[in-house]
This record gives C-alpha cells, sequence and structure tokens, in this order.
C-alpha cells in the first residue's frame, strides 16, 4: 500500500478513489446536518473534500487495522473508505462549530 509504483492507471485509480469517497462523505454530511445557508454549505462542503482528499489515506489505513480488514481490503477501497470518513467527520465537525459559534458567538 505504501509503494505504489510508477503505474500511471494505479495512482489514477487512488486519486479516483479518494476523490469519490471525498465527495460521498461530505454528500452525506449535507443529509445529515442540513446548511443553514449557501455560503454555509459551499464552506462546509469545501472542507469536506478538502480534508477527505488529504487526510483520506490515512484515516482507510487507521480504519482497516482497527477493524481487522487490512488484508482484505484493496488500495482503492482502503483509500474510499478513509476519504468517506475523513470527509464526513471533518464537515461534521465544521457544521456543528458553526452552530455553537452561532448561537454564543454573539452574546456578550
Amino acid at each position: 500500500m505504501a509503494d505504489l509504483g510508477h503505474d500511471p492507471g494505479a495512482m489514477f485509480g487512488v486519486l479516483a478513489a479518494k476523490t469519490a469517497g471525498a465527495f460521498a462523505g461530505a454528500g452525506v454530511s449535507l443529509i445529515y446536518l442540513l446548511p443553514k445557508s449557501r455560503r454555509e454549505a459551499a464552506s462546509r462542503f469545501a472542507t469536506g473534500m478538502t480534508c477527505g482528499l488529504i487526510f483520506g489515506g490515512p484515516t482507510g489505513l487507521w480504519l482497516a487495522e482497527r477493524l481487522g480488514l487490512s488484508g482484505m481490503l484493496s488500495g482503492a477501497e482502503t483509500m474510499l473508505a478513509g476519504s468517506a470518513a475523513a470527509s464526513l467527520c471533518a464537515w461534521w465537525v465544521l457544521g456543528a462549530l458553526s452552530r455553537v459559534a452561532e448561537r454564543y458567538g454573539g452574546r456578550r
């Protein structure tokens, strides 16, 4: 998993899996915690995609190890699951923080 070699097909597959996972995680988060405005939706979706693409690999490896699925999943499946999980968590946390800041930020 750590050495992808020089095969462009393998690199494209991993990137496609990370992108699809990040998109799926951000989409599920949109349904799970509805945004109040388009601006909030856009910022949370962008954050989810970014976190899914950046942290998808480490998150996928961590999840596979914790669940005991390391030898059973391909690299693309690991990336897909990791990107979706990272995107889902980042998007949900950003949404929750924006709601807390909205509620308590204006009172002094």
